[in-house]
């Protein structure tokens, strides 16, 4: 995606990296992770998709955004049509499952994508969540790996999310601001490894050919 690759540096995420992308419910978090996927399988990165919905569910949202990843394949861990179940009342097999789907491709460039960290918040002790994920990420970045996360903003308690946030390397966050009659949709770089601070909004909007970023003018 250039237009964010231009905010995040020309290497756009850090390497060995977990990136978490924050905002409200349909802002189109879940479209940054579409993108990043379909990049990564289109230079012959091994991609893994983690989703509580069902593989047909993403495919079809992944079209309206004139993805599709129907050939060439990420392997998906998802409710249903997966190549592997998600199960979001088994934390240890999910981390276990992840691993060793990782461990069988060292050796490449590893996309991964999770959209699922707000129902795990939802159906588990925010320090459980907390813990799973701080041994996860201490666990995958033995590979040469990005992991992108989403987040749904307003689901939870102010401390969860500054807990979740200072989890990851990088924070991206979505929002929407009101202009009047207007709503504009922002994004910010809220922190990323190896970026000093910016904390200027920028106005973006999602179409099929990707996302639009221009600086925003009060």
């Amino acid at each position: 995606m250039p237009a964010l690759d231009r905010i995040l540096g020309a290497d756009g995420y850090p390497d060995k990296s977990t990136v978490l992308v924050i905002g409200p419910p349909g802002i189109g978090k879940e479209a940054l992770g579409y993108w990043f996927t379909g990049s990564g399988l289109a230079q012959g990165d091994f991609c893994l998709y983690v989703t509580r919905l069902s593989v047909k569910e993403v495919m079809q949202d992944e079209k309206g955004f004139g993805i599709d990843t129907s050939e060439n394949m990420p392997v998906w861990f998802a409710s249903e049509g997966g190549q592997i179940k998600y199960d979001v009342n088994d934390l240890s097999g999910l981390s276990y499952k992840i691993k060793e789907v990782l461990k069988q491709n060292a050796g490449r460039k590893v996309r991964v994508v999770m959209d699922v960290i707000s129902p795990l918040l939802m159906l588990n002790p925010p320090e459980t969540i907390y813990r799973f994920l701080t041994q996860l990420f201490a666990d995958i970045k033995q590979y040469d790996i990005v992991l992108m996360a989403t987040l749904e903003e307003g689901m939870h308690q102010p401390q969860v999310l500054a807990a979740m946030q200072q989890l990851f390397d990088g924070v991206v966050e979505m929002r929407l601001y009101e202009e009047g009659l207007k709503v504009v949709p922002l994004l910010r770089v809220r922190k990323m490894r190896g970026l000093p601070p910016q904390p200027g909004y920028f106005d973006f909007s999602l179409t099929r050919n990707g996302m639009e970023i221009a600086a925003h003018v009060h």
